[in-house]
């Protein structure tokens, strides 16, 4: 078939299709060009974190502002080192003073005579002041260290402020313009953070509740967040045991990576090493970069599930958190449990609890976290880097069972972070069930044997 016949075959065919072809390539360029500012948590579909920025007051050449950000993701804190939140001015302004944070650089201020401006740079990058800050550098919810805790666990803690006294900007709400291109890293990647919205003012009520101000102009920035963006390697993962079968079922090798000191040195230390107290006060010991324990999993955390009893109406589970990272105390630390039976928890030792109902009715979602003062802080890989609880259910005659990996959770989060569970065909089967895949298998095993002989005979 010649190329003229060719052709005449499919001209037709790309005639009809060439109005969908421009339409496609028309999409996915438009696709390209806007990016996607939305991400997205299953267990928390309205998390996120919300910058509100206030203008409290005009001056000569432009305004001051307070900014907030609260967190109101229900188990996801910002943890230390810190929050980083930075924009791009959308004219020439500068910051002349900051109280409760601060920019990480003043840039080029050679243009101005006299007094000389905080920061200006086009695109400021600002962090939180360290605790400790003298009083009057300080201003309401600042001073942290970056840190804020989530919505539902320390609601009291769960927002963070300063003010900036911004310069060469408008002078009024028609002439000011709102920042643009928000970015957020608490402390990495992660948050994706939406245009600013110009809203209703902001109001504020005093103390006696006797009056109430309101901000001269309010703008709201939302930043949502997601794993994927965060990192590219898992953080925890999860192992697995119970009292019916002897196989305990260990995080998947590699989880975290890999052993690798041969071409990696300290990678990860031994728990008996002779050097261990050299190798974590050495090297990045104030950097935050993990220095976990070797294991097979190399994760810096664990966490356990272990069915451990099973009464006429009520089985209990056994839930150990251990800590492999020799530079982290974790402060505030909380576990996310996706299972079945949450609807019916009975009793639970030593934890916090709140029921978390992402798809409305069904209650399958649980949020722990530990008690005030006893075990609220998951200390560092050690003797005491670890903290554990029972949990008590009730069963439903209708559902529960031990078959099938039933009484496993679907998904454990560790502070947030979504944690790697064991594959469901390596979790530890009831007696009855092996004995019951092993005739299986003898069974097949005995049938091409049948057929084998019968043929050679």
């Amino acid at each position: 078939m010649d190329l003229s016949s060719s052709r005449s075959i499919f001209g037709g065919s790309v005639g009809k299709l060439a109005p969908l072809a421009i339409s496609l390539l028309f999409f996915l360029v438009l696709s390209a060009l806007i990016p996607s500012t939305e991400a997205y948590d299953s267990l928390d579909p309205n998390g996120n974190i919300t910058i509100k920025w206030d203008i409290m007051q005009w001056t000569p050449d432009g305004y001051v502002a307070v900014v907030t950000m609260f967190n109101f993701q229900q188990y996801r804190h910002i943890q230390a080192p810190g929050w980083t939140l930075g924009w791009t001015w959308a004219k020439k302004e500068v910051i002349w003073s900051m109280v409760g944070a601060q920019t990480t650089e003043q840039g080029d201020c050679s243009r101005f005579k006299g007094n000389t401006p905080h920061c200006c740079k086009k695109d400021p990058t600002v962090v939180d002041l360290l605790p400790g800050t003298p009083y009057n550098q300080q201003i309401a919810n600042c001073c942290k260290g970056g840190v804020i805790n989530s919505w539902v666990q320390d609601p009291a803690n769960a927002a963070s402020s300063f003010q900036v006294s911004v310069g060469a900007a408008g002078t009024t709400n028609k002439t000011v313009r709102v920042p643009k291109n928000f970015t957020l890293r608490a402390p990495g990647p992660g948050y994706t953070c939406g245009i600013a919205k110009i809203v209703k003012p902001t109001k504020f009520v005093t103390q006696d509740g006797r009056r109430t101000t309101q901000a001269l102009m309010t703008w709201n920035v939302t930043c949502t967040y997601s794993q994927f963006l965060a990192q590219k390697t898992p953080t925890c993962c999860v192992s697995l045991s119970s009292f019916y079968n002897d196989t305990i079922v260990n995080c998947p090798t590699c989880t975290c990576g890999c052993q690798n000191n041969a071409t990696q040195p300290g990678s990860c230390v031994e728990g008996d090493s002779p050097y261990l107290a050299s190798a974590v006060n050495g090297p990045g010991k104030n950097s935050f970069t993990p220095l976990v324990q070797c294991t097979s999993h190399m994760c810096p955390v664990r966490v356990h599930w272990h069915v451990k009893l099973n009464y006429k109406e009520y089985w209990r589970v056994k839930i150990a958190i251990t800590n492999f990272n020799y530079r982290m105390n974790y402060t505030q630390w909380n576990l996310v449990i996706q299972h079945p039976n949450l609807d019916n928890l009975t009793q639970l030792f030593s934890f916090n609890y709140k029921s978390l109902t992402p798809y409305g009715g069904i209650n399958d979602t649980a949020m722990l976290w530990g008690v005030k003062y006893y075990n609220d802080l998951l200390m560092e890989a050690g003797p005491y880097g670890n903290v554990q609880s029972e949990l008590l259910f009730k069963k439903d005659p209708s559902t529960f069972t031990f078959e099938k990996g039933w009484a496993f959770p679907r998904r454990i989060y560790f502070n947030g972070d979504n944690c790697v569970m064991p594959p469901p065909d390596s979790y530890p089967w009831l007696p009855n069930a092996a004995s019951q895949l092993m005739s299986t298998s003898t069974m097949t095993l005995l049938t091409a044997l049948s057929w084998l002989l019968i043929y050679c005979v």
